[in-house]
C-alpha cells in the first residue's frame, strides 16, 4: 500500500483534498454547486480538443475551465447564474463531442480525465499541483472576508464599497483553477462529490466560517484516504468510493446536526 507509485496517489490525493475542501466551502456557501459541476464537465472539452491538436491536454483542460467560468460570470450578470451556467456547459460539452467525432481513438489521458487516475500520478506531476494548489488556497485565503461578506450578506458588502460582481468572478477563476489541479485526480464526473460533500457535512456541524472550512478540508482528506484504501485492497475504482465518500459525508453531517438540535 505504501510502495513508491502508492506515495504519489497518497501526497497527490491529499493535495486535491486540501484544495477541494477550501474552495468548496465557499461553493456550498455561495450555492454554486451547479457551477462547481459544470466547470470541470465543460472543460473536458478542452482536454479533447488539446488531444486531438496533439498539445498537452492540462493546457486545454486549463484554458477552457477558465474560459467557461469567465462566460459564466459576463453571463451572469444578464441572466439568472443557474441558466448562464447552463448555457455555457451545453456549449462546451456540444464541443466536446464534435472534438471526439474527429478522433478514431479514445485516449486513455482523455479517459481518466473523466473518471480520475490517482494511482497512475507520476512524482514530476506533484510539484506543479503543489505550487498551483498553494496559489489557489492562498487566494482563498486572502480574500476570506470579502469572499465571506458577498456570500452571505451582499447587500451589506456592497454598502461597505466590496463589488459582488468582481468578487464573483474572482470566485469564478479559483474555482476554474482548483478543478484544473484536481482533475487529473479525481475525474471531473467526481470532483462535484469532493467539493460539495466534504463542505456541506462541515457547515452541518458548526456555524463558524474558519472552522467549517478547516473541519471540510479534513474530511475531504479523510474521504480521499479511504478511498485509496479502499480500492488498493479491492482493486474497485478510486472514483466509486470518492463518490460513496463525499455522500456519506453529507449524509452523516446532516443526520449529526439533526441529532444535536433534537436533543436541545
Amino acid at each position: 500500500m505504501f510502495a513508491p507509485f502508492m506515495v504519489n496517489a497518497w501526497v497527490m490525493a491529499s493535495i486535491v483534498a486540501v484544495i477541494a475542501g477550501v474552495v468548496g466551502f465557499f461553493v456550498v456557501l455561495r450555492g454554486a454547486a451547479f457551477v462547481a459541476d459544470a466547470v470541470p464537465q465543460g472543460a473536458f472539452a478542452g482536454a479533447t480538443g488539446a488531444s486531438l491538436l496533439g498539445i498537452n491536454t492540462l493546457l486545454g483542460l486549463g484554458l477552457f475551465a477558465l474560459a467557461g467560468s469567465l462566460g459564466i460570470g459576463w453571463l451572469s450578470r444578464r441572466a439568472r447564474r443557474d441558466v448562464a451556467t447552463a448555457l455555457i456547459l451545453v456549449m462546451m460539452l456540444g464541443l466536446g463531442a464534435l472534438f471526439l467525432s474527429f478522433t478514431v481513438e479514445y485516449s486513455s489521458e482523455i479517459f481518466s480525465l473523466l473518471f480520475g487516475e490517482v494511482l497512475g500520478v507520476s512524482t514530476t506531476e506533484i510539484l506543479p499541483v503543489v505550487i498551483l494548489g498553494a496559489v489557489c488556497v492562498l487566494a482563498v485565503l486572502l480574500l476570506f472576508r470579502p469572499l465571506l461578506m458577498t456570500s452571505l450578506a451582499p447587500e451589506s458588502s456592497a454598502a461597505a464599497g466590496i463589488s459582488n460582481g468582481r468578487m464573483e468572478l474572482v470566485f469564478l477563476v479559483i474555482v476554474a483553477l482548483a478543478t484544473s489541479l484536481t482533475l487529473p485526480v479525481v475525474g471531473a464526473l467526481l470532483i462535484f462529490s469532493l467539493m460539495i460533500g466534504p463542505p456541506a457535512a462541515a457547515r452541518s456541524l458548526t456555524a463558524r466560517p474558519l472552522a467549517a472550512m478547516g473541519l471540510s478540508v479534513v474530511l475531504a482528506v479523510l474521504t480521499v484516504w479511504v478511498a485509496i484504501a479502499a480500492s488498493f485492497e479491492t482493486n474497485w475504482p478510486v472514483g466509486f468510493f470518492v463518490g460513496v465518500g463525499g455522500a456519506v459525508c453529507y449524509a452523516a453531517g446532516r443526520l449529526l446536526a439533526w441529532l444535536r438540535t433534537s436533543r436541545n
